[in-house]
Parts: C-alpha cells; sequence; structure tokens
C-alpha cells in the first residue's frame, strides 16, 4: 500500500507569481496510511496552509505532492475530485449554511456518494436522520439534531462540523484547530471520538493543534512546524520541553531549536492517556 501522503521539497506560495515568503518551504513529510498524528507550532506557522494543500486546495509551486501514491495535479479536475473524496477536510471554523437544520448540515457528508438527485430529496426529506443522529451523539449533540446551524454556539458548530467526518468515507481526516472553542471535558470527547473513528476504519488522522498538552498526551507521532519549515518530525516521547518552548519562542528570528533525527513513517497508533 502506498503511504497516504508524500511530500518531497514541497513549497506553497500564498501570492501569485511567488512574492512574499512562502508559506510553506522545502517540506519533507511521509504520512502512512491509518496513522495519527498532531501538527503543532506557533500562530501563522503554515498549519492550516499544510492541511489546505493536503486537500488539493492549494496547488504547489515545486516539489513533490502524492495522496495515496498519486500526483493530485497530474489528474484532470474530474479525477482529482474524486482523489479528494477520499478524505474529509474539518476547518477550524466549518462553513454551515447558517439557515440550514444540523441533520441536513451532517449529511452533507455523503454528497459525494449520492447523485444530484438524492441530494436535493434529502434537502426536502433527509434522507437517513438516525446516521445523523449518532454522528452527533458521539460528540455529545444528539439532542440538536433538527436545531438551526445559526442557533448553535461556537463549539457546537465545531463538533457538528466533526460529525460530519463520521459519514464520511474518507480514508484520512483532514482535522483543523477542533478545540479552539471547547472546554477541557469536550475537548477530551472530541479528541477520543475522532481517534476511535480514526482507528476503526484504519483511516490517517492529522490534527492541527494549539494545546500542545493534548498534541503529546494523545498523539504518537508529533509534527513541529515554525515559519513554513519543519521543526521536528518525532515519536511524542521523543518531543522534549526544550523543543517545545524553541517553537513557540516569540522571536521569529529565533532559529536555536533542538533538532532530532526525523521521527520512522509508520509508527503505533496511539490514544490519550
Amino acid at each position: 500500500m502506498p503511504p497516504c501522503y508524500r511530500l518531497q521539497q514541497l513549497t506553497v506560495q500564498h501570492l501569485a507569481g511567488g512574492a512574499g515568503a512562502p508559506a510553506l518551504h522545502a517540506i519533507d513529510l511521509l504520512v502512512e496510511q491509518g496513522e495519527q498524528l498532531a501538527i503543532i507550532g506557533p500562530s501563522g506557522a503554515g498549519k492550516t496552509t499544510l492541511l489546505a494543500t493536503l486537500s488539493c486546495s492549494n496547488k504547489p509551486v515545486s516539489g513533490v505532492l502524492q495522496l495515496f501514491g498519486v500526483d493530485p495535479w497530474a489528474l484532470s479536475e474530474g479525477a482529482r475530485h474524486r482523489l479528494r473524496a477520499r478524505q474529509c477536510l474539518a476547518p477550524q471554523t466549518p462553513p454551515l449554511p447558517p439557515r440550514q437544520r444540523v441533520v441536513t448540515a451532517v449529511l452533507a457528508a455523503r454528497l459525494p456518494q449520492w447523485t444530484l438527485w438524492q441530494a436535493f430529496a434529502s434537502l426536502i426529506k433527509p434522507a437517513d436522520p438516525q446516521a445523523a443522529f449518532e454522528a452527533l451523539q458521539r460528540f455529545g449533540l444528539g439532542d440538536k439534531l433538527y436545531a438551526r446551524v445559526d442557533r448553535l454556539s461556537g463549539g457546537e458548530r465545531q463538533r457538528c462540523g466533526l460529525a460530519r467526518l463520521l459519514l464520511s468515507n474518507a480514508d484520512a481526516f483532514l482535522v483543523d484547530e477542533p478545540l479552539s472553542a471547547l472546554d477541557p471535558t469536550l475537548s477530551q470527547l472530541t479528541i477520543a471520538t475522532l481517534q476511535q473513528e480514526a482507528g476503526a476504519r484504519n483511516a490517517t488522522l492529522m490534527c492541527s493543534l494549539h494545546q500542545v498538552d493534548v498534541a503529546r498526551a494523545c498523539f504518537p507521532r508529533i509534527v513541529g512546524l515554525r515559519a513554513g519549515r519543519i521543526v521536528f518530525d518525532l515519536p511524542r516521547e521523543q518531543v522534549t520541553d526544550a523543543m517545545i518552548t524553541a517553537l513557540y519562542h516569540n522571536d521569529a528570528a529565533h532559529t536555536d531549536v533542538p533538532v532530532a533525527p526525523a521521527a520512522p513513517a509508520r509508527l503505533a497508533v496511539g490514544a490519550c492517556l
């Protein structure tokens, strides 16, 4: 089986024409199918850009990007769309229509599997409300099944967006800052649910986090990102307090970060302690 993701010297530029510093610079990353890893780093490090690039939202300016052994940008638009459907990206702020019912928003995860007629019919009468309820219930939101999206709190909207993952057929979950609006109890439930689902279907789970303590407690592999570059890529046992302190150092010019050898590509799937 080919790796889920293979990046070699990957560079991504936000601005056309190559103006400004790259958002991601010469990234090397190998992620095997079924791995679970956390991406940490200060604001502006490139965490969201990395996940968006893996989901084919950003086209690299140079380097190698392979998804499931295939270069997505060498495919036709239709073939690339089908490849993207093997992933599910959960952004920090889910793009949920405000007047839509939660049940409809969650069932939208099945759009890639439906015909146009099935999708339209589900707008009138939800196709599988029980499945949506069960997905929401795992995130503590079962009572919001028929609520309107604009009546949800920020944290409830986040978990509603994550419930979509459970109804997708994705082989990889790309999750961006899922805990930003959650208290510690809900944070633990959310990470545990994502890890359980990923483990049950051998899906890859890549999760960007600002909560370093959660990353170190729950994920077997941690990637430290700063200024668009990978600073370390290690099993959690090898990530030291000194590395974390240096990674989040306020001085943008600070480069004296203790760097250890890169982690092996395949690591055992872990769970929160």
